[in-house]
């Protein structure tokens, strides 16, 4: 008896000592989600171009704007991507090993936000998305991926693109658990462009995103809401894994010319209510 209590006792101490070691892994890993964050964050805080800097914005009676500048994107896939990637593959895990053994590893910081809440909704697989609709504003446009640039921020479509959207790759697709975000133009020196009317949609308001795999992923407009860019809420804009959600941004605000163009970015939050086809 006294063999099996010492054993016991051996036993437990040595998984609290493992258990400690995987929360000290998950304080790491929340520290660099809160960076890795902020980084992407710099995607759209930064300074956007229009596509001549000496020229005039397009006249006030329709909504100001500017278009988001192309950064190509590089050979590889970079720090940022492969930091990501890790950072990723560390929370799955983890959550793979609380269901397991029911200690508790992730801090409280990212897990209310990793865990699935108690509310039901749909959440798809993993499939890239092929076109935009909202039918309040009357849009329809193709999407395409866009990546990460070489300065380590999200690229965006080409202005030569600008009825289109572009899907940031290196995030959920829309549908998956966390934030798809697509960005797009507000217009172009020459006129109007995919995300023109974007702010006119109120809550409520629904948006279509089609997908590779034939279905098609509902969101309703949560709020609008619009941001100088160097405050822009990075945690609120990316952190949010409670649920399947979309951001959509482009720019906005006052005309302050120069690499910065227009003085704010504008988000559309969203989430998915339904899916449908497939």
């Amino acid at each position: 008896m006294t063999r099996r209590s010492a054993r016991a006792r051996s036993d437990h101490r040595a998984r609290l000592r493992a258990a400690a070691a995987l929360r000290a892994t998950g304080r790491l890993v929340a520290r660099a989600s809160v960076r890795l964050r902020r980084v992407a964050g710099q995607a759209v805080s930064a300074s956007v171009a229009t596509t001549d800097p000496d020229a005039s914005p397009l006249p006030p009676s329709r909504p100001v704007g500017s278009p988001l500048t192309r950064r190509r994107l590089g050979t590889g896939p970079g720090l940022p991507v492969l930091a990501v990637a890790t950072l990723m593959v560390l929370i799955v895990a983890m959550l793979g090993i609380e269901q397991v053994t029911g200690v508790s590893l992730l801090p409280d910081r990212i897990s209310a936000g990793l865990r699935p809440p108690p509310k039901k909704f749909p959440v798809l697989p993993a499939s890239r998305p092929t076109a935009l609709s909202i039918s309040k504003i009357d849009l329809r446009a193709p999407l395409h991926d866009v990546g990460i640039a070489p300065d380590g921020t999200i690229a965006v479509p080409d202005v030569g693109r600008a009825q289109e959207a572009g899907w940031y790759d290196q995030g959920p697709t829309p549908g998956q658990y966390g934030p798809a975000v697509i960005v797009g133009h507000v217009d172009t020196t020459t006129g109007p462009a995919v995300f023109h009317q974007l702010r006119e949609l109120r809550a409520g308001d629904q948006i279509e995103v089609t997908r590779s795999d034939g279905r098609v992923a509902v969101f309703e407009v949560d709020s609008v809401e619009r941001f100088d860019k160097d405050r822009l809420p990075v945690d609120e804009v990316y952190g949010d894994f409670s649920r399947p959600s979309l951001r959509l941004i482009t720019c906005g605000g006052r005309w302050v010319g120069g690499e910065r163009g227009y003085s704010d970015n504008l988000v559309v939050f969203a989430s998915l209510v339904k899916a449908r086809g497939g």
